[in-house]
């Protein structure tokens, strides 16, 4: 289900434009002939259904065709006909594709349609439930829906088929379909209740190590060969060799990020401490696939190859950092080149914000140079007790001591004085170019947003900074974050070398977001599809939706065709806002409807799609984005993690 779009890939040896020649040449007219059979009229079985569909990920799906003017039905062979249109044009019309056609035949989307209704069939092997469902695109009515079920439910072996609304305007049309006495089930439904979900397949050999409930987030410590299943939502964790959550989120909380950028097994399993619990401390073989997952003992024989099978050693080069540059730069006035002395963040902003498109909005800024992180640290005589830290032997040796040097490393970075003529100067850029109002304080190190290193969610970001003590605290804190544990271990991980580090700072003004979130340029669920936009929403300020908490609104938009496709609502009862007097407070949501209605979804993926070939990176991009009423704000844009 999750797979299924409009444009679905269909991976397999026979090649569409084949299967249409072989259609009107090899079986010809009668269609109802039945040694060549590539589409049926009824699916009375079992045999039958397995036939013409085609399994992906949890699902299994085959397309139908209605034929408005004769009431015929047809169930096409997915695994011979990509789109509907190969079966239309190729077996029923028997024409070649013209403009002036497929103008025509594009007219079955719409509420009034000329010939065909063009639909999806889909079993959905974890709910054990069958729905049918349209193109997020169609723009088809309660009463069509109707008839499409009047027409299929004799033709179909099943006896109960619920339709499936796939967009916000077919979530309109469900009310009306319930009213005709007609069972729905949503994608959101779908979503929340299947017991797996595969993360990023890969395999591993590791200790299992079950996080008992109740673990405070700032307790956890893992070696790099550990196995863990997870118990509760964490906004991030250090380097592992595989996870298991049993509590699910989604594709781009920080913890499958992790996952994805170590290339290790990842995996959602709401059953997983009891199926498990026998082998807590064990080293265990994991396995993740798009569909399943494997985990039991390993073999003696298994774990001395683990040992002995060298790791390739993953090599990360930081760009060379300039410690010279001193001034506070506005981001308008950035370009790609400045990450050498303001960090990629501050520079990938600020080409954005430079090029001054018309669809596109950046919430106004300036750098703090890596210069300013050097002098502190010199200052105060940090940069001489980090190169003592480095050079103990433990730093190898022991998690637990380089999780309480960073952080008594943290605390003489915050605790130590700013110079008082940055501070100055800093307060006076924030009063004149950002109207002297609560700001956001956030890290642009030279280690993230790097195409290999993304960094998502390693070093800390302040929201809603007010008045020039808060100022200092702030940016001293992100200075900080420079040596989290996490960003420490990261770091280790991919062989960065910590004395290249520097960290430099964003300031800008401040969006008090009614709803915010990420979009990835490419579809998350089918990556081969880079022209679909996965979008994560929830309402408020947008921090939740990438710590996993909770399950927030995502969203498909295709930008060929325009479609917006419903994986998952966000319900939160709570939302994340500024406070008056500073920083950010949790408050009720007084909105739990639909965030990303088809208007929004264009707004924002068209605003994304009109910068992507201003940045250098090959892979998809992480966009961080706020919406203030109906106006969209682009906040960040880097790599994607894991490409």
């Amino acid at each position: 289900m999750r797979a299924l779009n409009h444009r679905l890939k269909i991976h397999t040896c026979v090649l569409i434009a084949l299967s249409s020649m072989l259609v009107l040449t090899s079986y010809a007219p009668p269609l109802e002939a039945k040694e060549h059979r590539v589409f049926e009229n009824t699916i009375a079985d079992e045999a039958t259904w397995q036939r013409l569909s085609k399994k992906v990920g949890t699902d299994r799906f085959t397309k139908f065709i209605i034929d408005l003017k004769s009431g015929a039905i047809y169930f096409i062979d997915v695994n011979l006909f990509k789109l509907h249109s190969d079966f239309v044009f190729g077996v029923l019309l028997k024409k070649e594709r013209t403009p002036e056609l497929n103008r025509e035949y594009n007219r079955n989307y719409t509420r009034n349609k000329p010939r065909f209704v063009l639909g999806y069939l889909t079993e959905h092997l974890n709910a054990d439930l069958f729905t049918y469902a349209f193109w997020e695109g169609d723009d088809i009515d309660a009463v069509g829906i109707k008839m499409v079920y009047d027409t299929l439910r004799p033709k179909f072996f099943k006896q109960e088929i619920s339709f499936r609304p796939d967009s916000p305007k077919q979530e309109k049309q469900a009310e009306g379909v319930k009213a005709l006495g007609l069972r729905t089930t949503s994608n959101d439904a779908l979503y929340k209740a299947a017991d797996f979900q595969s993360f990023n397949a890969g395999e591993a050999i590791g200790r299992l190590r079950i996080v008992p409930i109740g673990t405070p987030y700032e307790s956890l410590i893992f070696e790099r060969d550990d196995i863990v299943i997870l118990q509760e939502s964490y906004p991030d964790i250090s380097p592992v060799s595989g996870i298991v959550s049993t509590v699910f989120s989604t594709p781009l909380s920080h913890v499958n990020l992790r996952a994805r950028a170590w290339k290790v097994p990842n995996a959602g399993y709401v059953k997983a401490r009891e199926a498990y619990e026998a082998l807590d401390g064990k080293m265990v073989y994991f396995k993740v696939s798009a569909d399943t997952h494997l985990l039991r003992e390993a073999s003696s024989k298994e774990i001395e190859e683990a040992k002995s099978k060298a790791k390739n050693a993953r090599r990360v080069k930081l760009p060379r950092a300039d410690t010279f540059q001193r001034r506070l730069k506005p981001l308008s006035s950035m370009r790609i080149e400045d990450s050498r002395s303001y960090g990629t963040k501050s520079s990938n902003l600020g080409a954005i914000a430079s090029a001054r498109l018309k669809q596109v909005h950046v919430p106004p800024g300036f750098g703090v140079p890596f210069s300013h992180y050097a002098a502190h640290m010199q200052r105060h005589g940090l940069d001489l007790e980090i190169s003592s830290m480095l050079r103990d032997k433990r730093w190898k040796q022991d998690a637990s001591w380089r999780k309480q040097i960073t952080h008594e490393i943290r605390q003489n970075i915050t605790e130590a004085e700013m110079a008082p003529r940055l501070l100055d100067d800093i307060e006076k850029m924030v009063n004149t170019h950002l109207q002297g109002k609560g700001v956001f304080v956030r890290s642009s190190t030279n280690a993230e947003d790097l195409d290999g290193f993304n960094g998502a969610g390693l070093y800390d970001t302040i929201g809603n900074v007010q008045g020039r003590e808060a100022l200092a605290r702030a940016v001293k804190q992100v200075w900080a974050s420079l040596w989290n544990f996490r960003a420490v271990e990261e770091r280790e991980l991919y062989g960065i070398d910590h004395r290249q580090v520097y960290s430099g700072v964003l300031i800008q003004y401040g969006i008090d977001a009614s709803a915010a979130g990420v979009l990835v340029t490419t579809n998350l669920f089918d990556p081969s599809d880079r022209a679909t936009y996965t979008i994560n929403a929830k309402r408020g300020l947008g921090i939740r939706v990438v710590e996993g908490a909770t399950v927030p609104e995502q969203i498909l938009f295709d930008t060929k065709n325009y479609g917006t496709k419903i994986i998952s609502r966000s319900d939160d009862p709570t939302m994340l806002v500024f406070d008056e007097e500073g920083g950010i407070v949790e408050v009720t949501n007084p909105n739990r409807g639909v965030i990303l209605d088809e208007v929004r979804s264009k707004r924002l993926a068209m605003a994304v799609r009109s910068f992507v070939r201003l940045l250098p990176s090959r892979a998809p991009l992480d966009v961080e984005w706020a919406l203030e009423g109906e106006k969209v704000w682009i906040l960040q844009a880097r790599p994607f993690i894991g490409y």
